[in-house]
């Protein structure tokens, strides 16, 4: 049976109750959704009570399994890890509702946005893949993105009704995908540059040149204020990104290129995550535009941790 036609009277669910699943939730319970339900593995954490903390005030139901949540969805929305999506749609297919629609948001590469639409088509489920183009926080669920699928212009309407700022880029999937992908070996690969160019140029006292120099060719950027951004998603996100730059990775070798900027990338992202969990950089809720302080703070951070050894002339910053 296919969903009733005002998707504000859906049932909607919510795969992956992390930042993103949190933001979605509580903007659609905002709009007045009748019905939110959300799992997440992390329920079954130390993290538990705030995420059930959180479901409570925004009127959101908390399932313990996959199954649990998508046997009565019309709209299910999955929000997890890169590595994940392809596990999320197959728990989910087993139970997905025939003719209810599946969004799958996250940053994975075509092969396997493909590989989950198999399987919840397969199980009578309707796939629409989504590339979320920037991060989400700031525009929230009107955050930009390009959706694709062969129904992919069916579901248009009802997102814009939900409060979504989608996109039409393709009845083929993976092409949504493959522009994420591709536009990621750029926005991540500035942050890991950046990290990594910043924190040098620190050690060696010539941070002032070097911005300088970069104002210079590229004066529409305040590179000051963005070093501090760079250094912040990483810090907060680096884990999230890592895998995303592993799927970018990915699709990078899918048409016979060695991926050698995406996974130096995804190195970098996964040592600042290293960093960030042994406390470096302190508490990770502290690291927000404002509180994070300049990016000479976080470099000076990682300088003071990675000296340079007694027996070299070189810092032990991989």
């Amino acid at each position: 049976m296919a969903p009733t036609a005002d998707p504000k009277e859906w049932r909607i669910g919510l795969v992956g109750y992390g930042e993103v699943g949190r933001i979605l939730a509580e903007d659609l319970h905002q709009l007045g959704v009748a019905t939110l339900v959300a799992h997440d593995l992390k329920l079954a954490t130390a993290d538990a009570p705030a995420l059930r903390s959180h479901a409570a005030e925004h009127g959101v139901e908390l399932r313990d399994s996959h199954r649990a949540l998508a046997h009565d969805c019309d709209l299910i929305v999955s929000a997890v890890t890169a590595s994940q999506a392809v596990a999320v749609a197959q728990a989910c297919a087993p139970a997905v509702k025939p003719g209810a629609w599946f969004l799958d948001l996250n940053s994975a590469s075509p092969h396997a946005k493909k590989s989950a639409a198999a399987l919840i088509d397969g199980a009578g489920g309707v796939y629409v893949e989504a590339a979320v183009m920037t991060s989400v926080p700031p525009q929230r669920i009107r955050v930009p993105m390009l959706i694709g699928g062969a129904r992919a212009t069916e579901l248009l309407p009802k997102l814009a009704l939900l409060g979504f700022d989608a996109k039409v880029v393709s009845r083929e999937l993976g092409v949504a995908s493959a522009t994420k992908m591709c536009r990621s070996v750029m926005i991540k690969g500035l942050e890991a540059c950046a990290i990594e160019s910043f924190t040098t140029a620190r050690a060696y006292g010539v941070e002032d040149q070097v911005l300088a120099s970069l104002q210079e060719t590229f004066p529409g950027i305040d590179w000051e204020q963005q070093g501090t951004y760079f250094f912040q998603r990483a810090i907060q996100h680096g884990r999230r990104r890592a895998e995303e730059m592993r799927e970018v990775a990915a699709t990078v070798r899918d048409i016979g290129l060695q991926p050698w900027s995406a996974a130096g990338t995804a190195q970098r992202q996964a040592w600042v995550a290293d960093q960030a969990d042994a406390g470096l950089f302190g508490a990770k809720d502290a690291c927000t535009p404002g509180k994070i302080g300049d990016w000479r703070a976080q470099a000076d951070r990682i300088l003071n941790k990675f000296k340079p050894r007694p027996d070299t002339n070189s810092h032990s910053i991989e």
